[in-house]
């Protein structure tokens, strides 16, 4: 049963598995494990990027696509649900239409982009996704009749989705859905061919298969999904705007978490976005408590400033890359 609903792609480390049985126990209890308003925003903030980064670690990761355009698809799926949501009633049907008009104005740009991008060398399609997501992010700041501009929008939700509790277990149900969706999905032949490609993109094409084609359909596919994270996120949020989903950081945040959780692994999506959201939250309250810990000692209280969370995440960043240069699931696996 297990090995079915995870595609066969079992963890093969004990230590893998038992991270991952309580990163998921922890998100399906977390209402009733961390009760508290923040405990519950990170935890569907964790859900959210877990989807995120595994839809782009199939671009970089399992087919060898180096995109920045990553946040503008998942601002597309916030923002069609928040521009849906504030022009029509609050209901179910709005967030069906606002996603559905999301998902094809990604996948269009994402055609487009696979499309006539990746013809070209690596190097030039990662610059093409940067220039269209930073036109899409002005787009976005300017259109302020449209898109509320740099305040983004503030709507309402359906009358079931007013309890927070109801709305994290939709977005984790979703989340969790979908990842085991894109685990099927690398799993299956056509994942394989994808691995094929960021392998030797030459073999591929000359043992048949269309590799544009395939970058192109694996381009369409993260897209989709990140939209889908992005519409998530808003309906969590009840807002949505440039600084939540369409800023650059994210996009260098989702690259920390698939570098430090592993490339090519749908589970070191999982391993990544949790460390970092919970780091990203938590870090300075820790450095706070060791601040005040170490009072009289010279330096150590200065060293370990909250203000200074930036630093250590840093530094936590280059010791994982060092210890575990293939991600934390890659030097499981090995053990």
């Amino acid at each position: 049963m297990i090995r079915a609903v995870l595609s066969g792609d079992l963890p093969r480390s004990r230590l893998l598995s038992f991270l991952l049985i309580a990163i998921f126990v922890s998100l399906a209890l977390a209402p009733f494990l961390f009760p508290g308003t923040r405990s519950l925003d990170v935890a569907a903030r964790v859900c959210v990027f877990i989807l995120l980064v595994a839809s782009y670690d199939l671009l970089l990761g399992y087919t060898g696509i180096v995109s920045f355009a990553h946040t503008m698809f998942f601002g597309i799926g916030g923002y069609g649900i928040g521009i849906a949501m504030a022009r029509m009633d609050p209901t179910w049907s709005a967030i069906a239409v606002g996603t559905a008009a999301a998902i094809l104005v990604s996948l269009a740009l994402s055609f487009v982009i696979g499309l006539f991008s990746l013809r070209v060398k690596a190097i030039f399609f990662a610059m093409i996704t940067l220039a269209v997501a930073s036109f899409f992010a002005i787009l976005a700041s300017q259109l302020s009749d449209f898109t509320g501009g740099e305040d983004g929008i503030t709507f309402k939700v359906p009358e079931a989705l007013r309890v927070r509790v109801t709305t994290y277990y939709v977005v984790f149900g979703s989340s969790l859905a979908l990842f085991l969706a894109l685990l099927r999905v690398v799993n299956s032949p056509f994942g394989r061919v994808l691995l094929a490609i960021r392998e030797n993109d030459f073999r591929t094409e000359a043992l048949g298969y269309r590799t544009v084609v395939y970058r192109t359909i694996a381009n369409c596919l993260g897209a989709v999904v990140a939209t889908l994270a992005g519409a998530l996120y808003a309906l969590w949020l009840r807002y949505t705007g440039p600084n939540t989903t369409l800023d650059f950081s994210i996009m260098i945040d989702i690259l920390l978490m698939v570098v430090i959780g592993g490339m090519g692994t749908m589970y070191g999506a999982v391993i990544g976005a949790t460390l970092f959201v919970v780091a990203q939250n938590y870090l300075q309250e820790a450095m706070k408590l060791v601040s005040g810990a170490t009072k009289g000692i010279p330096l150590l209280p200065e060293l370990f400033h909250p203000d200074r969370w930036l630093l250590w995440l840093g530094v936590l960043f280059v010791i994982s890359v060092y210890y575990f240069p293939t991600g934390i699931v890659g030097y499981l696996r090995r053990r």
